[in-house]
């Protein structure tokens, strides 16, 4: 069913499958998002779960149609939406960015008239979007780069750092929503929302779509849409204060040493670079202790390339960010 808007008073209880038209393309036709929509017997919270915002990004796609295969929308209270590929042109076209080259994470909330990117981010706003209570907006690495399981929130708000938590992630970055991102756009809406990056691009990685179901899972939970049960515990995440891309000064081939989630020490050598005839150009060293959360996979780099993404771990003096699931980070409502 092709519908303009996201109107849950109007759905049946159970699962719907909806196309929602966002624009058209040059024959005339709608280019449409496809949204799932798990609709509760009870009223409750509106749980929204956005993937592909880059149009290489699948694990959270899979982790969508898993989530929507377990649930029982007669024992649910509130609805629960995956809009499973946001970023319709990239998606279609293999490609991250949207069709106009821009990358639509850095255009929302959009404008209503503008370029087709302005528009289409505009529009799946507030067509979609503004109808979340919560949203849970899942990413991967991008191409050339891998990740480790990790989220993005603002850590000193409750409900999100609440959500971070309830992910058991392996990385928690303490990172308040950037304007022009999807999340920022919903945090402008006073939608508490959280980036959930689920590993590398362009495949299903099963591991981490299992363990970010699980805590996709856990937040409905917490919110009441689904009936509570025991959850395994997963290891406590490594917790960020901030985090940061280090780049090379200088061209040639790249070798990254470490691996996501290693800890790496001031001073240690993380890559090396060497020229077209084998010959060192540089080494590259961590600027402080801190955590692997991603690093690049591709070999060629230019001046500027990206080689490895460290966060620096919060330390005692971060009592801002450094809630516990003991009861230091509130329950959400």
């Amino acid at each position: 069913m092709i519908v303009d808007t996201l109107d849950l008073d109007s759905l049946p209880v159970g699962i719907c499958r909806l196309w929602v038209e966002v624009v058209r393309n040059a024959f005339g036709q709608p280019e449409c998002v496809p949204v799932l929509v798990a609709k509760g017997r009870k009223p409750g919270k509106v749980v929204g779960l956005t993937a592909a915002v880059h149009g290489d990004e699948l694990n959270g796609i899979s982790t969508i149609h898993r989530l929507f295969d377990r649930l029982d929308c007669n024992n649910m209270r509130g609805s629960v939406v995956g809009v499973a590929v946001v970023n319709h042109p990239g998606f279609m076209r293999g490609e991250r960015r949207f069709v106009d080259g821009k990358d639509l994470n850095h255009t929302f909330p959009g404008t209503p008239t503008g370029s087709v990117s302005d528009v289409y981010a505009y529009r799946l706003v507030q067509r979609i979007i503004r109808r979340f209570d919560v949203l849970l907006d899942l990413h991967t690495a991008s191409f050339g780069r891998v990740n480790s399981l990790y989220v993005r929130a603002d850590m000193t708000e409750p409900t999100t750092a609440r959500m971070a938590f309830l992910q058991r992630p392996q990385v928690i970055v303490h990172n308040p929503p950037a304007d022009r991102t999807l999340r920022g756009a919903a945090a402008a809406l006073g939608i508490p929302a959280i980036t959930v990056e689920i590993g590398d691009p362009n495949r299903f990685q099963h591991r981490y779509i299992r363990r970010t179901l699980v805590g996709v899972r856990a937040v409905l939970m917490e919110l009441g849409v689904v009936a509570k049960r025991h959850v395994a515990e997963g290891g406590p995440p490594i917790i960020c204060s901030d985090s940061h891309w280090v780049y090379t000064d200088g061209g040639g081939l790249l070798t990254v040493l470490p691996k996501v989630t290693d800890l790496v020490a001031e001073g240690e050598e993380i890559a090396h670079l060497v020229d077209i005839f084998g010959d060192p150009v540089a080494t590259y060293r961590a600027p402080h202790y801190g955590v692997v959360i991603g690093h690049s996979i591709e070999p060629v780099a230019r001046t500027g390339a990206r080689i490895l993404h460290i966060g620096r771990l919060a330390t005692e003096a971060d009592t801002h960010i450094l809630g516990r699931e003991d009861g230091a980070v509130p329950v959400m409502h």
